[in-house]
C-alpha cells in the first residue's frame, strides 16, 4: 500500500462536536491528508467519534492542538512554509473555488455555532468562504471542511 500522503492539514481544534471530527477523520484518511489536527487527545475515546471515523483513526495521523495553544500552533505552520486558510463567512473572505491553494495548506475550521474568533482568524494567511444560496447561511463543518478538502486536491490534481 503506498504511504504517500498529501500536504494538507486540517485544523479542528476549534470543533467541539465528535460526530463532527469523526466524520473529518474519516474524509481526511479518504483523501490521505497528511494530518488531522483534534482539540484533545481524549475525543479519539469517545464513542461517537470511533462511530463516525469507521476504524480510519487507525490509519489518518492525528495531532492535538488544545484551542488555548492554536495562535501558536498556526505560527508553528507558517514557520515550517504552511499557509494557513480560514474557512469562514467572513466578508472579506475569497471564494473558495477562487482561491489558488499552495501544495502546502492548512483548513482551519471553526466552532459550530461561533466560528473561527476574529483573533485567531486575523493570523491566518487567507479567509476563505463557501458561496451558499439559501436561507440557512453556513454548512456543517465536516460537510464545509469535505469540501474545502476536495477543492484543494482537486487543484493539485492528486488523484482526483
Amino acid at each position: 500500500m503506498d504511504d504517500h500522503r498529501h500536504p494538507l492539514i486540517v485544523c479542528a481544534s476549534l470543533v467541539q462536536n465528535p460526530m463532527n471530527l469523526g466524520a473529518l477523520c474519516r474524509t481526511a484518511e479518504g483523501f490521505r491528508l497528511a494530518s488531522l489536527v483534534l482539540p484533545n487527545q481524549a475525543v479519539t475515546k469517545d464513542w461517537e467519534f470511533r462511530r463516525l471515523a469507521v476504524s480510519a483513526q487507525q490509519w489518518q495521523p492525528l495531532d492535538v492542538c488544545a484551542p488555548t495553544a492554536l495562535t501558536t500552533w498556526i505560527q508553528q505552520q507558517q514557520h515550517q512554509g504552511y499557509r494557513v486558510h480560514a474557512l469562514t463567512l467572513s466578508p472579506q473572505a475569497e471564494i473558495l473555488s477562487k482561491v489558488l491553494w499552495p501544495r502546502k495548506a492548512v483548513i482551519l475550521l471553526g466552532r459550530e455555532l461561533t466560528g473561527i474568533p476574529m483573533e485567531i482568524e486575523a493570523l491566518c494567511d487567507r479567509r476563505v468562504v463557501i458561496p451558499q444560496y439559501g436561507k440557512v447561511n453556513s454548512l456543517n463543518v465536516a460537510t464545509a471542511g469535505a469540501i474545502a478538502i476536495y477543492e484543494y486536491m482537486r487543484q493539485q490534481k492528486m488523484g482526483i
